[in-house]
């Protein structure tokens, strides 16, 4: 395994140039999936070096994940680890990537027609709610635009088994949000900032969720509201960046503190 610098400051002062080998709609996606990175870290989304997000590589059938080994934190743009659609490593990486993380991406991937972005987190809000009976409770503003959006799997074990992969996929259907019962949530997104603003309604409503049935019973919302809450969403909506202004600020809040992952 090759070393990695961790020093902010060191990497922050190094050239950001485009590698030879990656075309600039490669380097401008891995520098983007780089910062979406940085930004799980900055908000706790990370999960030591496991977890992922997986992300096409523009106008082909290979994808971009985080290299295993790396905490978040160090993630770059050039040590993303590039995969064709079976999780094998095209071309050069210093790092391997975890089995587990290849498996459902793959098939979403594959199947999916808009699937060009997949998330998988485990943040403890989120597992919390994906082990309830219950599941999500749609009784609070960040749930309401999740109404009708999310579809739920049995859960397995951990999912190193390639056949589970299209068992997920079944399970998902065509929803963008799976919660994978007892294990955590899977988002599927169009482009990397669509799955990143589904992540954060999964997120916030399952935090509100926790918070609000740990003082008492919740006031429901009739549906009705709640269609009309996913129709006014912007996370949904492309005239409106479908998250792209979102994701650009949060990107802007890590750089000020490192930019290295634009290495």
């Amino acid at each position: 395994m090759a070393s990695f610098d961790n020093n902010p400051l060191a990497r922050s002062q190094q050239n950001f140039n485009k590698p030879a080998r990656f075309s600039e709609e490669e380097w401008q996606a891995r520098i983007k999936l780089a910062g979406t990175y940085r930004v799980f870290a900055y908000l706790g989304w990370d999960e030591s070096i496991y977890n992922h997000i997986s992300l096409r590589v523009p106008g082909t059938n290979h994808f971009l994940i985080n290299p295993f080994g790396l905490h978040y934190s160090e993630v770059t743009a050039s040590n993303l680890v590039k995969v064709d659609i079976d999780g094998n490593i095209i071309g050069e990486s210093d790092w391997p990537i975890n089995p587990a993380g290849f498996t459902f991406h793959g098939e979403i991937h594959a199947k999916v027609a808009d699937g060009h972005c997949v998330m998988h987190v485990h943040t403890t809000p989120t597992l919390a709610v994906c082990c309830l009976e219950e599941g999500i409770s749609y009784s609070n503003f960040y749930s309401a635009q999740l109404y009708g959006k999310v579809a739920w799997h049995d859960f397995e074990g951990i999912t190193l088994r390639s056949d589970e992969g299209a068992r997920i996929l079944a399970s998902a259907g065509d929803k963008p949000v799976l919660m994978l019962k007892n294990h955590g949530p899977v988002v599927i997104g169009a482009t990397l900032a669509q799955a990143f603003s589904l992540m954060w309604l999964v997120n916030r409503a399952c935090e509100v969720q926790l918070a609000s049935m740990s003082m008492g019973k919740v006031i429901r919302i009739p549906e009705p509201i709640l269609q009309g809450c996913v129709a006014d969403s912007l996370n949904f909506d492309p005239r409106y960046g479908a998250g792209e202004d979102a994701l650009a600020a949060m990107i802007r809040v890590v750089e000020r503190q490192d930019p290295s992952f634009k290495y």
